[in-house]
Formats: structure tokens, C-alpha cells, sequence
């Protein structure tokens, strides 16, 4: 009937609606690397290392980019931007909006549909488990988002490393192309600290005062209330904070050491280039000075390797 709000809750038949989606991410999977990657890796000559690289970036740039789009549209339509409250306020949010669960089945469906695209693609095995581990963070962290009822802070957590991701790998598509093009780097890694921050900062927001806050604080799993009666025990709330923080802390880390070897890399290049630049400018010049005659062996010639001084034509 017109006004009503039909809304959806996770069951068996979600296992269904995942399965016939991750066949129509095999499909996607194959469209966009037959007819737009495979077209352009031909062009570049890339060898199979940086093919593999290329193929990666390339489906997780058009991934990332829809689920960007399609994750500000569902925060944007459900306010959840414009207001944070909603983020934790009538928690557990058991039923969902019908765009806010079909994004979460699509999502699930597409980390799954990359388990089979390793054997597809023929993924090095060198490259298999780093593959595996991101793939697996993925699932853990949207299944736990959908089946814990936080569905509304894992949209907002998604958008924020979604974001950075794509940039990452815009960035490596644009290198790929152009080796001497890193100007996309350096916008990733502002991307990425800033999203970081927002990301420890909605943490702290969301554990440290909103599900405190919550009106129902007992354990009642029949409506989807799971753990915020935890969160009245300040030692856990600050154990979870001191954890989050820590793990933060580790990828900025590894993000700070990953951006000093490439800066060092980057300038142990630039010194080589200038001193191999440098040995050229002297070769050159040696060169010139012994072909234009200047001197050789202290004794000053022409050019046709005479003497430059006047010959005396003796009397006949």
C-alpha cells in the first residue's frame, strides 16, 4: 500500500541470492577483462608480472569506482552522513532497507566470485596468498558488518577504504602506462592518512560513546542485540579502543614504511641518473677535446692531427 516501508532481515535464502549473484560477477569479471583490459595490455607490451598487476588494478578500479558510487548514494538516501546519530541510535538495526541489504549480498558475492578468478586468471602462486588474506579480511569484515547488525557503520567504513583503494589502484594503472607518472601516488597517500583518521575517528565515536549509549543493553540474540550490553564495562570498552587504535597504528606503519623505500628508491634513481648524466657530459667532452686537436700528449696539433705553426718553404 502506498506510504507503507518494506524492509528485509539476513536469513538461509540471502545463501541463494549470493550463489546466482557471484555467477553474474564471473560474467562482469570476463566482459570488462576481454574488452577493455586485454585491448590494452596488448597496446603496452607489459610483461607477465606487471600483466598480472595490470589485470588486478584494472578489475579492482572498476569494482571500487560502482562501489563507491553505489555506497555514497545508500548513506546520502539514508542520512546517515548528515546524521551520525543514526549510526548507533535503535541498535540493533535488524531490518534493512531493500538498497542497504542488496549491496551487502552484492558485496558478499563478488569477494566469494574471487576465490575461483585465482584459478581463473591463473594468479602466479607467489601472489596466491596475499590474495587469499585479502579476500579473506574482505568477508570477514562484511559478513560480521551484515550478520552483527552494524550494517549502518560497515557502509561507512566500506566508503572510506573503498575510496582509498581505488586510488591505489588508479595509481598503478597510470604507472603501468607512463613508469615516470607517480603523480597519482602521492594523491593516494593523502587519501589514504586522511581516511585512516576518519576511520579511527568514527571508531572512537561509534564504540567509545555511541553503543554505550544504547537504550537496550541486554544480551538478546532473537532481536539481533549481541554485544552492546559489553560496551556498559569500560575495561572491555577501552580492551576493544586500545585494539582498534593498535591496528591502526600497524597499517600506518607499514604505510609510512612502504612510502620510505619508495621516496629512497625514487632518489638512489635520481643520483644514478645524474651521475651516469654527468659521466656521459665528461666522455663527450674528452672526446671533443681530442677531435677538435686542442692537445695531445702535451703537444698542441690541428685538427688534421699536423702541427698548427706555419711551414717554411725552403728556396729552391
Amino acid at each position: 500500500a502506498d506510504g507503507e516501508l518494506v524492509q528485509y532481515h539476513y536469513g538461509l535464502k540471502d545463501l541463494v541470492t549470493i550463489l546466482f549473484y557471484i555467477f553474474i560477477a564471473i560474467i562482469l569479471h570476463a566482459v570488462v577483462q576481454e574488452y577493455a583490459l586485454d585491448k590494452i595490455s596488448r597496446r603496452l607490451h607489459l610483461s607477465k608480472v606487471k600483466h598480472s598487476k595490470f589485470n588486478e588494478s584494472g578489475q579492482l578500479v572498476a569494482f571500487h569506482l560502482t562501489s563507491v558510487i553505489w555506497c555514497l548514494y545508500v548513506v546520502v538516501t539514508e542520512g546517515y552522513i548528515s546524521n551520525p546519530r543514526s549510526l548507533w541510535e535503535n541498535y540493533p538495526h535488524v531490518y534493512l532497507p531493500y538498497h542497504v541489504k542488496f549491496f551487502y549480498l552484492c558485496q558478499l558475492a563478488y569477494w566469494l566470485h574471487a576465490l575461483p578468478e585465482l584459478y581463473f586468471q591463473k594468479v602466479r602462486k607467489e601472489e596466491i596468498p596475499r590474495q587469499l588474506r585479502c579476500i579473506a579480511l574482505y568477508l570477514l569484515h562484511i559478513a560480521g558488518a551484515y550478520l552483527l547488525n552494524l550494517t549502518r557503520l560497515g557502509l561507512i567504513l566500506l566508503l572510506l577504504q573503498y575510496l582509498a583503494e581505488f586510488f591505489f589502484h588508479m595509481a598503478r594503472l597510470v604507472y603501468f602506462t607512463d613508469e615516470n607518472n607517480e603523480k597519482l601516488f602521492n594523491v593516494w597517500a593523502v587519501v589514504f592518512v586522511v581516511t585512516r583518521l576518519f576511520t579511527l575517528t568514527l571508531y572512537i565515536l561509534v564504540i567509545g560513546f555511541g553503543l554505550p549509549r544504547v537504550e537496550s543493553q541486554a544480551l538478546d540474540p532473537e532481536r539481533g542485540n549481541f554485544f552492546s550490553f559489553l560496551f556498559n564495562n569500560i575495561l572491555f570498552r577501552m580492551s576493544v579502543l586500545l585494539l582498534v587504535c593498535l591496528f591502526q597504528a600497524s597499517v600506518m606503519w607499514r604505510f609510512i614504511h612502504f612510502q620510505l623505500r619508495r621516496w629512497r628508491e625514487y632518489w638512489n634513481e635520481q643520483s644514478s641518473r645524474k651521475r651516469a648524466a654527468a659521466a656521459g657530459t665528461k666522455q663527450q667532452t674528452k672526446l671533443l677535446k681530442r677531435d677538435s686537436g686542442y692537445h695531445e700528449n702535451g703537444v698542441v696539433k690541428a685538427e688534421n692531427g699536423t702541427s698548427p705553426r706555419t711551414k717554411k718553404l725552403k728556396s729552391p
